[in-house]
């Protein structure tokens, strides 16, 4: 079936090389959201190459490690400031026994990973290097706990043992295992995708099942959990409202899941062979999350006005097939200058949401799905940075930065939706993306994007209460939106500094290239 545009850009449009010119206003004084740093948080499941040969390669790899952990990932992930990490699943969490990854390394039982693709994992990486990993990178823990399988005893003997400093059953094994002090561990999910592969619940069901386990997980010595609740897939607008009904105040966060596949048919489409049509329609899939955002937090305000549950898409991303050659159920999949349009769209439509939205984990970190890093897992040592990575990297300063709301004006285009965009009707896409805000040190950090593949934008900005001098900037392109990087070309997308905004009396004017991403400092 063909995809097809219905309506280009505007008809003021101008016939050489700029689009008519685009607005913003932003409002410097009227910030009151903070920008949680969470937003940015990572995900790494067992699934593939992503913990194995990914992250971890063990101490005796000849692949240079830090006490196992791959050291060019390690320092590469460093660079970002990452958050938080979630682990171990996905899917896989609900098959998990954390007993079976504890004690001695060749001692461990292996495993196979029904899940994904059969693997037998031999458990060398479990709690305690997970954990270790965390401190070494300064990021929170999030663990996805086992419902689906495990017992209340065994989620609750799992906390114990992480966080629990007195002279507890759970805390000896601990320090018999090498780790004397326990470690803080702030977030714990309670099951995955319940209505799916992490049981086949019903929503009414898990709420119970909720209920019985997140009483059990207990506050040891000064550690402090906020329990999240396996929440809703996409559309599934029945599980929110009956969580929010059924558990209430008993849960501190609500997950959901939103993944931009395009696919159909069996299908979800090449990362890389794609034509302009399926990239429209790819910025349409991903910029839809807003409206379910909208529409489940809607739900949550009924019960909780206060907003005081937090709303966690801790799964999202893009979801292509997985590249010829690889193992089948590894979701190993490129990473273009189109992943790197739904890494900044996204990003931008989370901000202005933090009033309810708490924390983001892009699926997933290395190797997998929209990565930020890709290895060579037979032994080379390479790797590469994703061009997903440099969006990343570019918005990192917007981390605990103030939300700053902006009006913009801009042309527009219409996409004919097919089954996989579920509002009625046609989407229109605006051909900016923007986001802006403060920093802690009383700069100014401004993201633009260009979603145009032809058109380049001259963006006049209206600095409404902001007092700024300087301007200086990134910006991630590229010949082709196709474009990416691997081992024997790794830096054919990156960024590059940007000399196309100019600040004059308190406006701010840009000239944004066809299919860029720019990221601006104010001071």
């Amino acid at each position: 079936m063909k995809r097809t545009i219905i309506a280009a850009v505007l008809a003021t449009m101008s016939v050489g090389s700029f689009a008519q010119d685009a607005t913003l206003t932003i409002h410097a004084k009227k910030g009151t959201q903070k920008i949680y740093k969470e937003i940015y948080g990572q995900f790494a499941e067992h699934l593939g190459s992503c913990v194995y040969g990914g992250l971890w390669v063990g101490p005796d790899s000849k692949i240079p490690n830090t006490q196992g952990y791959r050291t060019d990932v390690l320092n590469a992930l460093k660079n970002l400031k990452v958050p938080v990490l979630r682990w171990p699943g996905g899917c896989f969490a609900d098959e998990y026994h954390w007993k079976d990854g504890i004690g001695p390394r060749n001692e461990r039982p292996s495993m196979q990973n029904n899940n994904w693709g059969g693997t037998i994992e031999d458990n060398s990486f479990g709690t305690h290097e997970f954990l270790n990993l965390c401190e070494l990178l300064g990021c929170e823990p999030y663990i996805s706990g086992n419902v689906g399988s495990g017992t209340v005893q065994e989620l609750a003997q799992w906390v114990e043992y992480m966080t629990s400093d007195g002279d507890t059953p759970m805390a000896r094994l601990r320090r018999k295992n090498g780790r004397q002090k326990p470690w803080k561990v702030k977030f714990l999910g309670v099951g995955n995708e319940s209505w799916g592969c992490g049981g086949s619940m019903s929503p009414e069901y898990y709420s119970n099942l909720y209920r019985r386990y997140s009483t059990y997980c207990r506050n040891y010595d000064g550690n402090e959990l906020y329990k999240i609740a396996s929440g809703a897939s996409d559309y599934d607008y029945k599980w929110t409202k009956t969580l929010a009904h059924n558990v209430g105040h008993r849960m501190n966060g609500l997950s959901l899941h939103y993944y931009t596949v395009t696919g159909w048919n069996g299908s979800k489409g090449s990362a890389l062979k794609f034509n302009n049509d399926d990239y429209y329609w790819t910025i349409g899939k991903c910029l839809e999350v807003e409206s379910v955002i909208n529409k489940h937090a809607e739900i949550m305000d009924k019960e909780d006005p206060k907003k005081q549950i937090g709303l966690l898409v801790d799964e999202w991303g893009t979801w292509w097939d997985e590249e010829p050659g690889t193992i089948k159920g590894h979701l190993y999949q490129q990473n273009s200058m189109r992943d790197a349009f739904v890494a900044a769209l996204s990003l931008n439509v989370f901000q202005r949401h933090t009033d309810r939205l708490r924390m983001c984990n892009i699926a997933q970190v290395v190797n997998v799905l929209q990565s930020m890093i890709l290895t060579d897992t037979k032994g080379t040592g390479h790797m590469v940075l994703t061009p997903t990575y440099h969006v990343f990297d570019m918005y990192k300063g917007f981390q605990e930065a103030t939300y700053l709301p902006m009006d913009v004006k801009c042309d527009s285009m219409t996409i004919n939706k097919k089954t996989n965009l579920r509002i009625d009707g046609s989407a229109t896409i605006p051909m900016i993306s923007s986001s802006a805000a403060k920093k802690q040190d009383g700069s100014y950090i401004i993201s633009l994007a260009n979603i145009s593949l032809d058109k380049a934008q001259k963006v006049d900005i209206n600095l409404d209460g902001a007092d700024a001098k300087t301007v200086s900037g990134e910006i991630l392109t590229c010949k082709n939106v196709s474009d990416y990087n691997d081992f024997e070309h790794p830096d054919n997308v990156k960024p590059v500094v940007f000399k196309g905004a100019k600040l004059k009396k308190g406006k701010l004017s840009v000239a944004l290239p066809a299919k860029s991403i720019v990221v601006l400092n104010l001071k």
